[in-house]
C-alpha cells in the first residue's frame, strides 16, 4: 500500500510538473497577429513551412492582399504556395503581376524561373532570367537558374560558361561549384587521362625513377569509375599495378571514395592496396573527409587513416590533411601533416595551388613505396597548375620537392615533376 502512495505521488508530481511546463509554453507562445499585412504574412509562413498547410497559408496570403495588393513579397510567397501545390497557371499569374509593376524585382523572376524550369519549359526559363539579369546582372541565383535550363537543353558549352563566370569571382559558391560538376558529368561521360612523373634524387639514389599513369573514366548516375594503369621504373626494374576507383554519390552532402590495386612488384608497389574516404559538403563552404588506406607491401599489411577539413572562401581554398598509422603496424605512432591553398582563376579546373607538409602519404603514387620502411622526418613543397584548355582538354602540371631523412641522420632531397592530360568525350 506504501509503495502504491508512493508510486501514486511520483505520478502527481510529474503531471504537475510536465502541466506547469505546458502553461509556460502555452503562455510564452507568440500569438500570431492576423490584424496587419505584416502579421497575416507570417502566419502563412509558419502554417506553411510549420504546419505544412498549404490552403490555410493561402488564405493569409490572400487576406493580406486585400489589404495591401501592392505588397509583392506576400504575391511572391503566393505564387511560391501554387508551384508547390501544382497550380501552375495562378502561379504564373502571381509572378507576373509584380514583374509588370516591378521588372526588377529579383525574388519575382526567381520564382518565376523556378515555376518554368520545375515544368520542363528550359527555353521559357532562360527568357526569364535573362529579362531578371537586366535589372539584377549580378544575380547568382538567376545566373545559376539559367545555366541548369541551358544544361537540360544540352547547350553544355553555354552552362559552363555561366558556371566558370560565377566560380570566377567567387569560387565558395557551392552551387555553382556542384553544378559545373554535374553539367561536366552529362557533357562528357567519358574521360581519358595520362600522367608522367619524373623523381630526381640528389643522394639517396643514383637513377631518377619514372611513372606513368593511363586511366579511363566513366560518368554513371551513381557516381564517376575509374580504371587506372600504372607503369613504373625504378631500382634498375620495372613494374606495373592496376586500379579501380570511384566516387559513389550518397547524397547532395554526401559522396565516397573507393580504391582497390593490385601491384605485380612489391618493391615498387604494394601487392594490394585498398581505401575508403567519407566526403561532406558542409554548410559555410567547408568540406571535410574521413576515411583510410590499407597497402601490403611483402611483410605485414599497413592502416593508414586520414581526415581533411577545407574552406572555399572567395576564390580560395584552404585545406589541411593528416595521415595517422598506428604504433602497432610501425615502430611508433607516424603522423604526417599537409597544408594546401588553392587560388581558382576561373571554373573548378583551373587553378594555382601549392601544398607543404611533413611526411609520407599514401596517395602518392610515385612515393608511397617509401611507406614500406622506418618512418624517418621527410618535408615537403609544392606548387601545381590546373588549365581547362576547353570543354574537352585539361592540362596538369606539378612539381614537388622533398627532404627526406632516408638513412638516421643522414637527408637528402628528392625533386619530382608531373605533367598530365586529360581528355573529356
Amino acid at each position: 500500500m506504501q509503495q502504491a502512495s508512493s508510486i501514486f505521488s511520483i505520478l502527481f508530481l510529474l503531471s504537475l510538473c510536465f502541466g506547469t511546463l505546458n502553461a509556460q509554453e502555452t503562455a510564452t507562445k507568440p500569438e500570431i497577429d492576423t490584424t496587419s499585412s505584416d502579421g497575416l504574412f507570417q502566419a502563412a509562413r509558419t502554417a506553411a513551412f510549420d504546419q505544412k498547410d498549404y490552403p490555410l497559408a493561402k488564405r493569409y496570403c490572400l487576406k493580406a492582399l486585400e489589404r495591401s495588393p501592392n505588397y509583392a513579397d506576400i504575391r511572391i510567397f503566393l505564387g511560391r504556395l501554387y508551384t508547390w501545390s501544382d497550380q501552375v497557371d495562378s502561379a504564373k499569374t502571381c509572378f507576373e503581376t509584380v514583374l509588370q509593376r516591378e521588372p526588377d524585382n529579383e525574388d519575382a523572376s526567381i520564382a518565376y524561373a523556378d515555376l518554368q524550369y520545375w515544368n520542363d519549359h528550359y527555353k521559357e526559363t532562360i527568357a526569364i532570367c535573362d529579362e531578371g539579369l537586366k535589372g539584377n546582372p549580378n544575380s547568382t541565383d538567376l545566373l545559376i537558374r539559367k545555366a541548369k535550363a541551358l544544361a537540360a537543353l544540352k547547350d553544355y558549352a553555354g552552362a559552363m560558361a555561366i558556371t566558370s563566370a560565377i566560380l570566377k569571382i567567387d569560387n565558395s559558391n557551392a552551387a555553382a561549384r556542384s553544378l559545373e560538376t554535374s553539367i561536366k558529368d552529362d557533357a562528357a561521360k567519358n574521360k581519358i587521362g595520362i600522367t608522367y612523373d619524373y623523381t630526381y634524387f640528389d643522394k639517396q639514389f643514383d637513377a631518377p625513377w619514372h611513372l606513368v599513369s593511363l586511366d579511363y573514366g566513366r560518368s554513371t548516375k551513381m557516381g564517376s569509375v575509374i580504371g587506372r594503369i600504372n607503369y613504373a621504373n625504378r631500382f634498375s626494374s620495372s613494374a606495373t599495378q592496376f586500379e579501380l576507383e570511384a566516387y559513389p554519390r550518397i547524397s547532395k552532402t554526401f559522396y565516397s571514395y573507393a580504391n582497390v590495386g593490385f601491384g605485380d612488384n612489391s618493391g615498387i608497389f604494394p601487392k594490394f592496396r585498398a581505401g575508403f574516404s567519407l566526403y561532406a559538403n558542409l554548410p559555410k563552404s567547408f568540406e571535410a573527409e574521413l576515411g583510410f588506406r590499407y597497402m601490403k607491401f611483402s611483410g605485414d599489411p599497413t592502416w593508414i587513416y586520414t581526415a581533411y577539413l577545407g574552406k572555399y572562401t572567395g576564390s580560395w581554398l584552404f585545406g589541411a590533411r593528416t595521415y595517422i598509422t598506428p604504433s602497432n603496424y610501425v615502430q611508433q605512432v607516424s603522423v604526417t601533416y599537409n597544408v594546401l591553398a588553392r587560388y581558382y582563376f576561373g571554373g573548378a579546373d583551373d587553378f594555382f595551388g601549392f601544398v607543404g607538409g611533413y611526411g609520407l602519404s599514401p596517395d602518392d603514387r610515385y612515393n608511397n613505396i617509401q611507406l614500406n620502411g622506418t618512418p624517418l622526418d621527410t618535408y615537403k613543397l609544392g606548387a601545381a597548375y590546373k588549365k581547362k584548355l576547353n570543354i574537352h582538354n585539361i592540362l596538369t602540371t606539378d612539381f614537388t620537392w622533398f627532404n627526406q631523412e632516408y638513412l638516421p641522420g643522414t637527408k637528402g632531397n628528392q625533386y619530382t615533376i608531373s605533367v598530365g592530360w586529360l581528355f573529356r568525350f
